[in-house]
């Protein structure tokens, strides 16, 4: 019985006459060779994937650092105190712990916004206010820390400063923007005796989140104003929490 043999069409009649003519060492040296090209391109191909994963990895640890910024923050405290029931005055105060995480750091940025007049009588320690420039809705405030902080230095930050005409409106709000890695995040209003709020809400502007803040957020204070508090111990980067009241 003859048994014929169908060659594939991507193979040429001239490949399979060379091939019939092939000794056995020829074959073998062939094989050894092909074998040997196909183990190079493997190496080379595992070689550009390491290549690439090590490109990637250090283009993610490059954005880290550079969403992680200067520093992390450990504590953040805030606290708008309303000072007359029209929502006429009003001041702001902030404590901020943090830890430096890149050497030869020697200034600190704060940043402000808000309606009517803001930053009146702006103080902070420690650090020197020089500079502020308003590139769009926010105003950026550059401290001089007049020293030299190295990587893992912690410092502790107070800053205060007025407002007038910004809480004039029967339902008003305040935004708290996390634009630094922060672990603890605290969040006060101080309302005048004579005009407590009648609801606090949280909302979180990143993932359009809202809740009603219990009545236990809520304290009376010894000469009559009212505490309204909310702390997060988890807040996530890059989220807006925005506290709003009816009052």
């Amino acid at each position: 019985m003859t048994v014929t043999f169908q060659p594939p069409s991507f193979i040429s009649a001239a490949r399979l006459h060379l091939a019939r003519t092939l000794t056995p060492e020829d074959a073998t040296r062939s094989a050894t060779t092909q074998l040997s090209n196909l183990l190079g391109l493997v190496l080379k191909a595992r070689w550009v994937e390491v290549v690439a994963g090590l490109w990637a990895l250090g283009r993610k640890i490059a954005r880290g650092y550079a969403e992680e910024g200067l520093y992390e923050v450990l504590e953040y405290d805030g606290t708008l105190e309303l000072l007359d029931k029209r929502g006429e005055r009003a001041r702001i105060r902030k404590r901020e712990k943090v830890r430096f995480v890149q050497s030869q750091t020697m200034a600190y940025q704060d940043q402000a916004w808000g309606d009517g007049e803001i930053l009146l009588d702006y103080r902070c320690t420690p650090g020197v206010p020089v500079d502020r420039y308003r590139p769009a809705h926010k105003t950026f405030i550059l401290i001089s820390l007049r020293e030299v902080k190295r990587r893992g230095d912690i410092e502790e930050f107070n800053i205060e400063w007025g407002m007038r005409g910004g809480f004039l409106r029967a339902s008003e709000l305040w935004e708290t923007e996390v634009s630094h890695r922060t672990r603890s995040l605290k969040i006060q209003l101080v309302f005048p005796r004579s005009r407590p709020p009648l609801r606090v809400m949280l909302l979180e502007g990143g993932s359009q989140r809202s809740q009603v803040l219990p009545d236990t957020a809520q304290v009376r204070l010894p000469d009559g104003r009212w505490l309204v508090s909310w702390k997060s111990d988890r807040p996530r980067l890059h989220e807006r929490y925005i506290l709003k009241w009816d009052w």
